[in-house]
C-alpha cells in the first residue's frame, strides 16, 4: 500500500533554481559598495546549489547562488577579493558580531 513512503523527485530535480544574471549583479554591487569584500564559498546541500556568501569588513553580509566552486573563484578573481572555503575556514567573528549587533538593534539596519 505505501502511505507512508516518501515520494522519490527525479534525478536532477533538486526543486531549486540555479545561480543567474540577477544573483552576479547583486554580488558585484554589494563588493562595489562595500569595504575588505571577502568571499566564502558554500557546499552545495540537498536544498541549495553552492552558494556563495560575501562578508564586509564590518561583518555585512549577503548570500547568493553561484555556478559551483569554480565559478565562485572566478568570480573573486574577476573582482580581486579574496576567496575562502567555508568548509575549512569557517565564518569569521565579524560576521558574528554583525548579526549579533542586527538582533539587538533592528531598528538601526
Amino acid at each position: 500500500m505505501g502511505l507512508f513512503r516518501r515520494r522519490r523527485k527525479p534525478v536532477g530535480d533538486r526543486g531549486d533554481r540555479p545561480a543567474d544574471r540577477a544573483d552576479l549583479d547583486h554580488l558585484e554591487n554589494f563588493v562595489r559598495t562595500r569595504r575588505g569584500v571577502e568571499a566564502y564559498i558554500e557546499p552545495r546541500t540537498t536544498v541549495t546549489e553552492t552558494t556563495v556568501i560575501l562578508i564586509a569588513d564590518d561583518g555585512e553580509w549577503t548570500r547568493r547562488r553561484i555556478e559551483g566552486p569554480e565559478g565562485a573563484r572566478r568570480f573573486a578573481r574577476r573582482l580581486a577579493i579574496p576567496v575562502y572555503d567555508v568548509r575549512l575556514m569557517g565564518y569569521p567573528q565579524r560576521m558574528r558580531d554583525y548579526n549579533e549587533r542586527r538582533k539587538r538593534r533592528p531598528e538601526l539596519y
